[in-house]
């Protein structure tokens, strides 16, 4: 009687090739070999390089003026970078300056606000965000959703949209921000929104779209689940936990309300 032929085992090998996590890599003695050694090593340079990039905000806000936004500039109260990163709370309150500026720049109630944060990765910010909202702006509109109000902020965590956009009067808020760089991803952006913004939200109440970047979600995709949530969000009046991704699109690559992975440091 003959035998089925058994298939041979897949090896780690195989598995290096389906994923961007060290794994694998064998070992020299008790330690990595030479190669893995310094792939590692410039993979922590890069991500280093990306938290302490500048954020080109003269270069965005042309780019997002490009686009017919008419970008407000704001800092929050941290004064460099090293303060940024050693006092989260700062970074989620505007400064004085800010705050009298914005408050005389709105005056209105406005549907839908943009805040654009350097975050944790100024470099994500620089190459991704204006793409994305160039793929984000047309797919409101097809909803007859208008982007009423762009913000550049400096020194941005994720809650300080809540600041700019109770100032603004703003009934829903995107917050796009550059995620805590990793090992294989130092560009990502995050896309973070919140309906009916004010001082005191908690990340349960907001939705999240994460790791937006050349090899992660692309624009389009990313464009279309941030549309979805706006729409959604500003139709039944909650976005979080209460609003759960259902634009049809890969579960793996959303996290919505606290799923979001905490990659900002909020």
């Amino acid at each position: 009687m003959a035998m089925t032929p058994v298939p041979p085992g897949r090896s780690l090998r195989d598995l290096r090739h389906l994923t961007p996590a060290r794994v694998g890599l064998g070992r020299s003695g008790a330690g990595m070999p030479t190669d893995a050694l310094l792939a590692f090593t410039l993979d922590h340079a890069r991500a280093r390089d990306a938290v302490h990039a500048t954020f080109d905000t003269s270069a965005l806000m042309q780019r997002l003026a490009a686009l017919g936004l008419e970008p407000f500039e704001v800092r929050s109260r941290v004064r460099d970078r090293k303060e940024y990163l050693r006092r989260p709370d700062l970074g989620r309150m505007l400064d004085e300056a800010s705050q009298r500026a914005l408050a005389a720049h709105g005056g209105r109630p406005r549907r839908l606000a943009i805040v654009v944060g350097d975050g944790l990765s100024p470099a994500a910010v620089n190459s991704h965000a204006s793409e994305l909202v160039r793929g984000l702006v047309p797919r409101l509109a097809i909803d007859g959703i208008e982007v009423d109000g762009a913000v550049v902020a400096s020194g941005a965590r994720v809650a300080l949209g809540d600041e700019i956009g109770a100032i603004l009067g703003a009934s829903m808020l995107v917050m796009l921000i550059g995620e805590r760089p990793g090992l294989s991803s130092p560009d990502s952006l995050g896309a973070y929104l919140t309906f009916a913004p004010r001082p005191g939200r908690t990340d349960a109440e907001r939705n999240c779209v994460s790791n937006i970047h050349g090899a992660g979600l692309g624009y389009d995709e990313a464009a279309s689940r941030v549309a979805w949530l706006v729409r959604e969000g500003l139709a039944r009046g909650v976005t979080g936990v209460a609003l759960k991704d259902e634009s049809g699109g890969t579960p793996q690559r959303i996290a919505a309300g606290v799923d979001c992975p905490d990659k900002t440091a909020v």
